[in-house]
């Protein structure tokens, strides 16, 4: 039986299940970049590995923030059940080909969530996520960074070395770019 506080939120609930959904595309997306993280300590990426353990870490963060405000508004956020996580890879350029894919999934999906929020007269959730929105600027500006690197760099040998070298710089600059 849900506690009567519990009961009154301002989340209608096609919003709070657009977030639940959130949720899980986050946790997924989490769990992808993990996979792919241990795929690139495989093959001895291991700058690229890094890459992707803290872009885990990352979206497991936005899924918490996600989760933590449905909370904090009254309704009911759930624990997501995520199974199916890609394990292996076609290339070292197809791990990051996904990961851009992914972002752009991500970017759509909290954009109709706000496309929703924005018909329900939902302003709250759509302030929550203008966060999201701008956020998802930066992780698609270095994905797109990361392929930029290996279309400049030569795709054998000592090509690869340096390709997750610059990998490793990545992140940095795609910061430095949204200022």
């Amino acid at each position: 039986m849900k506690n009567k506080v519990r009961m009154r939120t301002s989340l209608s609930e096609e919003i709070e299940s657009l977030l639940n959904d959130q949720i899980k595309k986050e946790a997924k997306s989490s769990f992808l970049y993990l996979a792919m993280s241990a795929w690139c300590e495989r093959q001895g990426f291991v700058n690229s590995a890094r890459f992707f353990e803290i872009q885990s870490d990352e979206e497991r963060q936005h899924m918490k923030r996600i989760f933590n405000h449905i909370s904090s508004v009254g309704g009911n956020a759930i624990t997501p059940e995520v199974v199916n996580i890609q394990q292996e890879f076609e290339s070292f350029r197809s791990v990051f080909d996904i990961a851009l894919d992914q972002e752009i999934a991500i970017t759509l999906s909290i954009s109709n969530i706000v496309d929703k929020c924005t018909l329900a007269k939902d302003y709250t959730t759509i302030n929550f996520l203008n966060w999201f929105l701008t956020e998802q600027v930066e992780e698609e500006a270095i994905a797109r960074r990361c392929l930029e690197i290996f279309d400049i760099v030569d795709h054998q040998g000592l090509g690869f070395l340096m390709i997750d070298r610059e990998i490793a710089l990545v992140r940095g600059k795609g910061s430095e770019q949204q200022q």
